[in-house]
């Protein structure tokens, strides 16, 4: 049986996309630089925020950027991020069975706890594995094996559940079972290329893959 079930925290199991994109939009209008759509930020949404503004700005020094960016998304965040459905009751469910529960993302520490805290999810999780506490963030299997690590579980008897590619692409890397959401805003059919083990399309589908068993040797 799955004995571990790590989970993405932006777009997976909390709704922050538009605090994310307003968060963009707003630093680049501040720092004078080319306006973007919404249609070209939320492919690059999951991967580091250096990266993301690194792409979007053409800057390799993204400093000044991401201190504007932090500084109106610690602002806005409570009033502009909200809950996915049968979250809470998917990890109460988790918790009961005696699965051990965790997070890998590539968002910073501060804000990562911030979020789980407001919806009353930080309760349920065993290990928090942020950006801050990895050399190699996803795609990289880093921050996937360091949680795996820190709950001294098995890869194989492990689900990693996410919204982007890179959770699909680090989840793999490790050596674990990946199940892409399908609310997520890249897509089900763009999230479906990177060939994740499966796609739910509400929180309470994992009750299904948990109850199916290990991967094969």
């Amino acid at each position: 049986m799955i004995e571990c079930v790590l989970f993405d925290l932006d777009g997976t199991i909390v709704n922050t996309n538009e605090l994310i994109i307003s968060s963009f939009l707003h630093t680049l209008k501040e720092n004078n630089l080319p306006p973007l759509t919404r249609e070209q930020i939320i492919p690059y949404m999951g991967t580091t925020l250096h990266q993301q503004l690194s792409a979007f700005s053409g800057l390799e020094d993204t400093s000044v950027l991401e201190q504007s960016y932090r500084s109106y998304n610690y602002a806005h965040h409570d009033e502009l991020i909200g809950s996915f459905p049968h979250v809470n009751e998917t990890m109460e469910e988790l918790a009961d069975r005696g699965i051990k529960l965790g997070i890998v993302t590539t968002k910073i520490r501060p804000t990562t706890i911030k979020a789980l805290e407001m919806f009353d999810l930080l309760k349920y999780m065993e290990t928090i594995v942020t950006v801050n506490d990895v050399v190699q963030p996803k795609p990289h299997a880093e921050p996937v094996l360091k949680a795996v690590s820190n709950l001294g579980v098995n890869p194989r008897r492990t689900l990693m559940v996410g919204d982007s590619p890179v959770d699909i692409q680090s989840a793999k890397a490790a050596g674990v079972r990946v199940a892409a959401v399908a609310w997520s805003l890249k897509g089900e059919d763009v999230l479906s290329k990177y060939e994740p083990d499966y796609i739910i399309h509400d929180m309470k589908d994992i009750f299904g893959i948990v109850d199916q068993g290990t991967m094969e040797p």
